[in-house]
């Protein structure tokens, strides 16, 4: 039996799910959003994806692992397809990764500081290790000993504070 070939770069959902790693329920939630353009059908009634449909579950991972949630997805893709130009369209996006950039950053920037504020703590508490068991819990946030200085890092200090 000759298949169409046209027919031989479609895909059915299952084959779909496993090439772009979503489920196949995750699949079908995309096309009832209208983030993924609908299948054709088959005689038997199994959907069938082109294999441009990888690249969009691409794009959407991709989107999702910025922190664009599906809703956010969406409205993107209704200010592209409202867009009356291409120049007009290109300007929104870039306005929306201009604006997804500055956040990324501040959450970098964010992330860092939280990283050194653990390396931190986890200095200080490394020192810890070696103290007598006759000190009790209220010292720790002004040990001077193994030179502490008096002072505990803030993540430590904090559980010191009652």
């Amino acid at each position: 039996m000759d298949v169409p070939a046209e027919k031989l770069s479609l895909l059915k959902v299952g084959d779909l799910a496993r090439r772009s790693g979503k489920t196949t329920r995750a699949i079908h939630l995309y096309e009832e959003l209208g983030l993924l353009p609908p299948p054709v059908r088959s005689k038997g009634g199994f959907r069938l994806y082109s294999a441009d449909a990888v690249a969009r579950l691409e794009w959407i991972s991709k989107l999702q692992d910025m922190g664009f949630s599906l809703t956010d997805i969406k409205s993107f893709l209704k200010v592209w397809e409202a867009s009356a130009t291409a120049p007009d369209a290109m300007a929104t996006v870039r306005r929306i990764f201009e604006d997804k950039l500055r956040e990324t950053a501040e959450t970098i920037a964010r992330l860092t500081k939280l990283s050194h504020e653990l390396k931190e703590s986890l200095d200080y508490l490394a020192s810890c290790r070696s103290c007598e068991p006759v000190h009790t819990q209220p010292e720790c946030g002004r040990c001077e000993i193994h030179g502490h200085e008096g002072r505990a890092p803030l993540l430590v200090d904090g559980i010191t504070k009652h």
